[in-house]
């Protein structure tokens, strides 16, 4: 829906920015059906497990759009001793999917069609972090940049 939205905006050539805040396994809801996926199910696996696993679902759910998007995420997996172990298998996911850009501080920049970067949002969200956990993600991404054209 997320990038649906952010398409169909940023087809129309005008600047077009979308920041969201998502959340799942946000402690008080875990009886939440929102929150359910077979995704979500199971054990936690290794970083590794999910860079594969996140790289093989992204290959399903690519298109190409013709626009080209640059965005920023910061992903959360809360609650963790291995928080850090999590967020570096995804940049590691990001790296391998094509979209990196490159680190900053508390957050990661990608780049590329919007068709690709979307894809890597929805599984950035869905494989790093507990599968039963809280996991929160911020998202950027903008297109159409009067930035970028000059």
């Amino acid at each position: 829906a997320l990038r649906d939205l952010f398409t169909a905006a940023a087809g129309t050539g005008v600047h077009t920015v979308l920041h969201a805040t998502i959340s799942r396994g946000c402690p008080g809801e875990p009886d939440d059906p929102v929150c359910r996926s077979p995704v979500l199910e199971g054990a936690a696996p290794s970083p590794e497990a999910a860079v594969e696993a996140a790289l093989e679902a992204m290959r399903a759910e690519t298109t190409t759009t013709g626009i080209a998007a640059a965005a920023q995420i910061s992903l959360y997996p809360l609650g963790t001793a291995e928080h850090m172990d999590q967020i570096a298998g995804c940049i590691d996911f990001l790296r391998r999917a094509g979209v990196f850009d490159r680190s900053k501080n508390f957050c990661t920049r990608l780049g590329g069609d919007a068709g690709l970067v979307f894809p890597a949002l929805r599984q950035s969200f869905l494989r790093f972090g507990h599968p039963a956990g809280h996991v929160a993600m911020t998202a950027t991404v903008s297109a159409n940049s009067p930035s970028r054209a000059g």
